[in-house]
């Protein structure tokens, strides 16, 4: 095997660039190249060579490991099958419903090119699936409560944008503070989704839009706002672009557990603050790229999730000093 991993990037979105930077701070790495569905010659990528995704099947030697940066709307179940017969590969799958089917086709391609594919890596899924697990097997008895936020939704936020009379637009899930004390408290509440998050929605309108309109619209728009207690701030488009131009996230993972009986409760909590949700969800890919890589050396073929993969072989760092410094 080559002293330093080789790695690959399919697709150049806020994503991709990311783990350009990832890759760059990894000691241990390269970035060959990466691939996209552009003219490259339109693509600045700061110095980084670009290639058209149809040229990744003849580089299969050059690249030990792929990451996959397209989104799970429409890329992925398409991206994540095509590359794991060619390559090593990482993902950030998060249609957390279609996992399963996704899983088997990916361990399909995968297997039977003797590649290794970790798939839905990032924070939820990802971090947050991991807590969720180390929680609930160790506190057998009580509840798990997940919280997003405060942080900006892609979705949500491309939602209000399709309103009529809406210019831009901006919108961030927020966790409401009241249930999470709950939560902390040991109380086990039963939470509706109302009673969880709120959503924050800074619009620009466009001149002449009926601003009532524009917010009655949002806060009855059937599976993204209706559910939940929204507020609509309309701000003009110098607010948003100096206030509100990056993409912050974050979020809870809480277990309220009990023994003996009840007679002792326990709480364990993990949170996350993120300036920059692509920048971070990256990070977490490219460190499962180097565990993609050790276990392809061992010959330990197919799909994986985060749940199959030791800890150990996220780090750069050898065992010795693992045991040295954080056990």
């Amino acid at each position: 095997m080559n002293e330093k991993i080789r790695v690959g990037i399919v697709g150049y979105g806020n994503l991709g660039k990311g783990t350009q930077i990832a890759v760059s701070n990894a000691p241990d790495m390269e970035l060959v190249g990466i691939f996209t569905r552009r003219d490259p010659s339109s693509v600045d990528a700061k110095g980084t060579n670009v290639y058209k995704s149809d040229d990744a099947a003849s580089m299969q030697d050059k690249i030990d490991v792929m990451v996959l940066c397209g989104g799970s709307a429409t890329d992925l179940e398409v991206q994540g099958p095509h590359f794991a017969a060619m390559f090593n590969t990482i993902d950030s799958f998060d249609t957390h419903a279609r996992i399963p089917q996704y899983f088997a086709a990916v361990d399909n391609a995968a297997k039977s090119n003797d590649n290794v594919s970790i798939i839905s890596v990032g924070w939820d899924p990802g971090m947050f699936s991991l807590n969720r697990l180390y929680a609930e097997s160790i506190l057998t008895k009580g509840e798990t409560y997940t919280f997003w936020g405060k942080g900006v939704s892609q979705g949500h936020s491309d939602a209000i944008r399709r309103v009529e009379g809406v210019k831009n637009g901006i919108q961030y899930t927020v966790p409401v503070q009241s249930a999470i004390d709950r939560v902390r408290r040991g109380e086990n509440p039963k939470l509706t989704t109302r009673e969880k998050h709120l959503r924050e929605c800074y619009v620009v309108a466009e001149d002449g839009a009926d601003l009532s309109e524009i917010e009655r619209k949002i806060k009855t728009m059937p599976n993204y706002f209706d559910e939940y207690d929204t507020v609509v701030n309309f701000i003009t488009e110098e607010e948003l672009k100096a206030k509100h131009n990056k993409m912050p996230h974050g979020g809870f993972v809480i277990r309220s557990g009990e023994t003996n009986g009840g007679a002792n409760k326990h709480i364990i909590e993990y949170s996350l603050t993120l300036d920059s949700n692509p920048e971070f969800t990256s990070s977490v890919l490219t460190a499962y790229a180097r565990a993609a890589y050790r276990l392809a050396g061992k010959g330990d073929f197919g799909a994986k999730t985060v749940f199959d993969i030791a800890p150990a072989l996220l780090s750069a760092a050898s065992g010795e000093e693992l045991r040295k410094k954080l056990l």
